[in-house]
């Protein structure tokens, strides 16, 4: 694959030009000629010491609740850049229909930006088509995709963090980029990777590895997420690692968004005082 050039900033579309109408690029038109459809499930990402909802990251899924590699395996070469724009609209706009405060979390593949101007353009204009408050849109990015230039990649992410967005590495320690990534950029928020997750309450290797990371997160003034809990050991032992974002089965599974508003979040350390019946209302 041919490397992408680096994009400069000026060549970014500002805040203010958001609402100019503007014909896309054939990569980034919307997803209905894409020849397939996807919905979407929510995880909630919990703030243990608050005990509240921080963000729900927005997961693919097929229109009957498939999971992600069904809808991922026909995503090609021809579609990617349609798919990842119809995703970041579907994401904002189902967000919305469902009344959601806190922060949402969209993935995108960082090979995907195609015209970051009109990417960007794009999504601005979702959200203000859907009155979601682009401040509490958080981008992560895959980290695990491999990346065909960093820095080009920390160009994008850069902008992203002017315009208002919120960024965040998923993955964290999982993919291509790594450390390397993180010096060209320091994004709002590192998603550790669940791999590092597994089992950390009995492997002295992971927890050097965790404890590494959030020593550096915690030196950059990088919030940290672990994803991927699924054990009470794995919680107590991130939690008193000083971990406060954390995400995973342990709190709630993702929910299909034709019945997110039934499920509640479990908190390990017992309900809040007044416990949520609508985790997707919680800001």
């Amino acid at each position: 694959m041919a490397s992408i050039p680096i994009i400069q900033s000026s060549d970014f579309v500002p805040l203010d030009a958001a609402g100019t109408p503007v014909e896309p690029c054939d990569s980034c038109k919307p997803g209905e000629s894409l020849g397939f459809q996807f919905s979407y499930a929510f995880q909630p990402i919990v703030d243990i010491g608050t005990c509240s909802i921080f963000a729900h990251e927005a997961l693919v899924r097929g229109p009957q609740g498939e999971g992600a590699p069904t809808v991922l395996s026909k995503v090609n070469e021809a579609n990617r850049y349609r798919f990842d724009q119809a995703c970041r609209a579907k994401a904002i706009k189902t967000a919305a229909q469902l009344g959601m405060l806190s922060r949402l979390s969209i993935n995108f593949m960082p090979n995907a930006i195609y015209k970051p101007e009109l990417c960007i353009r794009a999504t601005l204009a979702a959200a203000k088509t859907h009155g979601f408050p682009v401040e509490k849109i958080i981008f992560e990015t895959v980290e695990g995709e491999h990346i065909n230039d960093g820095k080009w990649l920390a160009e994008i992410l850069r902008e992203y963090k002017r315009i208002g967005f919120l960024t965040a590495i998923d993955d964290f320690g999982a993919g291509y980029a790594g450390l390397n990534l993180l010096a060209e950029f320091q994004p709002d928020i590192v998603k550790l990777d669940m791999g590092l997750v597994r089992h950390i309450d009995q492997d002295r290797a992971r927890q050097a590895i965790a404890r590494g990371v959030v020593r550096i997160c915690d030196e950059l003034g990088i919030r940290i997420v672990v994803e991927g809990i699924e054990t009470l050991g794995e919680y107590l032992f991130l939690k008193d690692l000083g971990v406060r974002l954390m995400q995973g089965y342990l709190f709630s599974r993702p929910l299909f968004e034709s019945c997110a508003n039934d499920e509640t979040v479990n908190w390990p350390d017992g309900q809040p005082d007044s416990p949520p019946t609508n985790p997707l209302r919680i800001a």
